[in-house]
């Protein structure tokens, strides 16, 4: 089978590889398409060479079918469509003790710390497993996990209907934010520097700001009638957006950091003091924000054709990190297994 892997120094290196038997506990995944996203370009980029072990096979936006069981597996068949959470904690630290898996302190986040989904037969602990519905077609069905990364934000934003959203950053994430905060009726605006994804958002009927070209703080404090949001996400990871975030929020209102930030912000806790403002953080997600994910792919509420650029194959995995790094794709799918 043929794999990728970050093998350091921005470069990936695709090769063949034996797949081995799933152990006991364990499923095999013959992997159907795997997203790209901005995790791993963080990884491409070497940001969390402290962390992964190279070389390593990364990915976890997947989806696939099962193509054997390991010893002691119930419950599921072989050709059973599936996705992966790819999480794995202890269960033993203080945060695993206080009912907070998800973000275990001692978490194996499966594609950072141990491989991922970017081989054609991929071993995964049965418990990681989350079933597809039949007929959700494999390549939309790749877009679960980001989406449950949404329905976590917006859920720890306790967005409730009529809510007014900001969303900083019209990427996928922020896109998939703004779709998900939507469903469950909030008001949505993003602001979005890029024309190209400006038009695109635009499209799927939401309000886009240009932050170069409109007063920000004014178009949000008219648009929610002198208040500001009750609810700002930070999904860029620029470091101007930060600084800003604080502006464009309620008396009480809530910023969530959503992007990764791979070195401290500015941030105005002047702000933060003056309106009594909350800042939250959103990691990763629990397994009900799995499941709604399945539920809104499923049913057609995530516009999954719109989001996906393209799809390429394994060989092209290098070439398809350098298009989403400048911009030229929302989504990249790689067909791993030879579906397209």
């Amino acid at each position: 089978m043929l794999t990728a892997s970050y093998v350091g120094d921005h470069a990936i290196q695709v090769s063949e590889a034996e797949g081995a038997p799933p152990g006991p506990g364990q499923v095999q995944i013959a992997v159907a398409f795997t997203g790209l996203c901005g995790t791993d370009l963080h990884i491409l980029h070497g940001n969390m060479d402290a962390r992964v072990k190279t070389p390593l096979v990364f990915g976890h936006e997947m989806s696939g079918t099962i193509a054997a069981l390991g010893e002691g597996v119930s419950g599921w068949s072989v050709h059973d469509g599936v996705t992966v959470m790819p999480l794995l904690w202890d269960g033993t630290c203080p945060a695993c003790v206080a009912g907070h898996t998800h973000i275990c302190q001692n978490l194996d986040f499966i594609g950072i710390d141990s491989p991922g989904s970017l081989q054609g037969l991929w071993n995964v602990p049965a418990e990681t497993l989350v079933a597809l519905p039949t007929g959700l077609r494999l390549d939309h069905a790749a877009l679960v996990e980001p989406v449950a990364v949404a329905v976590h934000d917006v859920r720890r934003a306790q967005l409730a209907p009529g809510d007014k959203a900001v969303v900083i950053g019209g990427g996928p994430i922020g896109v998939l934010i703004a779709t998900v905060a939507r469903h469950f009726g909030g008001d949505v605006v993003v602001i979005e520097v890029d024309e190209k994804r400006r038009a695109q958002i635009d499209g799927l009927g939401f309000a886009t700001l240009d932050p170069r070209a409109v007063d920000q703080v004014r178009w949000v404090t008219d648009w929610s009638d002198g208040a500001g949001a009750d609810v700002v996400f930070e999904v860029s990871g620029a470091a101007a957006a930060v600084l800003g975030a604080t502006a464009l929020a309620k008396v009480r209102g809530k910023i969530v950091v959503v992007a990764i930030h791979p070195t401290p912000r500015e941030i105005d806790l002047q702000r933060v003091f003056w309106r009594e403002l909350s800042i939250l953080g959103a990691r990763v997600y629990e397994r009900q924000d799995f499941e709604t994910a399945v539920d809104l792919v499923a049913g057609g509420v995530i516009p999954a054709d719109l989001l996906i650029t393209r799809i390429v194959p394994l060989s092209q995995t290098q070439e398809a990190f350098a298009d989403l790094e400048a911009g030229r794709a929302m989504k990249i799918l790689v067909d791993v297994g030879g579906q397209a």
